[in-house]
């Protein structure tokens, strides 16, 4: 045995581990007893303590400094690469340090969900203000005397810095506000009307997951009050939720996750449970979840082949033909809540949250203040007030968990889909045709074998640049969002 092989070993049972605290996770959000919480607690602890034993075992740093760069190929380097990465980012952050963060965040998600359900921020506040000290002091041990966000950010988005999201997030406001106001001065296309069945509405959900790629013999959709994926390889699970009066909520939020997970899914099968059998990155995740959700299930194609499926499901629900069905589906307005935003609104949600969340790092906001904050930052950009704290900080679960940094990869993942929809087109030029017979597959093809075969292979940015065949920047969103709501909105 080598020192690679060895390595690769050790690695294999790291990773088979981190996909056992992955499901401790899903399972936590989907079906675990509320009363379970405490105990919870303290298995995430026990389990992230193994974790963090295992990423900083001194023979890691052994093997890999024993490893002759000249004898990898291009798989074994980029195996290395993660290893050494990860090895080096665990080995800054003390091993009770990490099990501290994972009880506190795991209670912390549940006081979380309470005090949303009771629309009281002050409730939430103490443990809100223990996960950021304890995030601020991981952050800085990280970072080891430089930006503590970039530090945070480097574990979602390897290779990116606050920098440079803020000088593509500064090309993106201007041009995001200017459209919306031009907008929301046309009248609002009509909306859906009636009660819709929750079995109902699953079932469909289920048909469309199916028809994105979603192979649910190696998976499996729950409902959780926040919609998610979990895990990759050969055990991949979706979450999705419902409303008797928004059916889209339901759909839409099953097919953003279907992305994600047919990226899990369709990893080639040599990187299961080796460092490269993940996506790479969390906003190139998001560039698969936005494009299945936005440019390929809200097209004028698609939403014509869904009307049908509806008008089957649910009979006559207040919309006359599949025009009217493309602009309800595409309706901007007025909105509280991220997950729920049109997509000419969504951006701005998140580019609030990343400066809020760079300044509660900082220290230049205190948790105490953030309620405050945040209902004035939302009225200033979307020119109304927050009504109530579950429509406003209370709504996401991510701070909670104590995912700093994460936030802003969904605004990149919006700039990688734009980039990647410009090649696809390209590619396939008959898609408008295939989609309107509810078929991706040609679509979701294309990214399986462009992107989402090669897991972690490459970093971030190369891979998306290899498969759009350009730089990523955020000039094809905006060319997209113009082009498409400029025709919808008669501008």
């Amino acid at each position: 045995m080598t020192a690679y092989d060895d390595l690769m070993a050790f690695d294999h049972d790291t990773q088979a581990l981190s996909q056992v605290a992955g499901r401790l996770g899903w399972d936590q959000e989907t079906i675990m007893p509320r009363g379970a919480a405490p105990q919870r607690a303290e298995e995430m602890a026990a389990m992230e303590g193994v974790l963090h034993s295992r990423r900083t075992d001194p023979r890691v740093g052994d093997w890999l400094a024993a490893i002759d760069p000249a004898t990898l190929d291009d798989v074994g380097a980029a195996r290395v690469r993660e290893i050494r990465r990860s090895f080096d980012r665990a080995s800054k952050v003390p091993g009770d340090l990490a099990a501290t963060i994972a009880r506190v965040t795991s209670a912390a998600q549940g006081a979380w969900a309470e005090a949303r359900a009771a629309d009281d921020f002050a409730a939430f506040a103490p443990v809100l203000e223990e996960v950021v000290a304890l995030k601020r002091e991981e952050g800085a041990a990280l970072a080891a005397g430089g930006d503590v966000y970039d530090a945070m950010l480097a574990d979602y988005e390897p290779g990116t810095t606050a920098a440079d999201l803020e000088a593509m997030f500064g090309a993106l406001r201007p041009a995001l506000t200017e459209l919306r106001a031009a907008i929301l001065d046309k009248p609002a296309p009509r909306g859906v009307s009636g009660t819709f069945d929750e079995a109902k509405q699953l079932a469909l959900s289920s048909k469309l997951a199916q028809a994105f790629g979603y192979d649910l013999g190696h998976g499996r959709i729950d409902k959780a009050v926040h919609p998610f994926s979990s895990g990759s390889g050969l055990d991949v699970r979706i979450t999705t939720r419902t409303n008797p009066a928004d059916p889209f909520n339901c759909f839409y939020s099953t097919i953003h996750e279907v992305g994600h997970a047919c990226y899990e899914q369709n990893i080639d099968a040599q990187h299961l449970l080796t460092p490269l059998g993940r996506g790479v990155s969390m906003g190139v995740h998001e560039s698969q979840s936005r494009i299945y959700e936005n440019q390929l299930g809200r097209s004028r194609a698609f939403t014509g082949w869904l009307f049908g499926q509806m008008r089957d499901a649910f009979g006559d629900f207040g919309i006359p033909d599949e025009d009217a069905f493309y602009a309800a589906v595409n309706k901007v307005s007025d909105g509280y809540i991220r997950t729920e935003a049109d997509e000419v609104q969504y951006n701005l949600h998140v580019l609030m949250r990343f400066d809020l969340e760079r300044a509660l790092m900082a220290g230049d906001l205190q948790v105490a203040d953030l309620e405050a904050a945040w209902n004035d930052r939302f009225a200033a950009d979307f020119g109304y007030a927050v009504d109530k704290a579950s429509n406003g900080v209370l709504q996401d679960v991510h701070w909670s968990v104590g995912l700093f940094g994460y936030f802003p990869t969904y605004s990149l993942g919006n700039v990688y889909a734009g980039c990647l929809y410009e090649a696809l087109r390209a590619a396939v030029p008959t898609l408008d045709d295939q989609l309107a017979r509810g078929d991706t597959s040609a679509a979701t093809g294309w990214l399986r074998d462009n992107l989402q075969t090669h897991g972690g292979l490459f970093e971030p940015r190369d891979v998306i640049t290899r498969a759009s065949g350009m730089s990523p920047g955020p000039e094809p969103i905006i060319a997209y969002l113009k082009t498409k709501f400029t025709a919808l909105y008669d501008l």
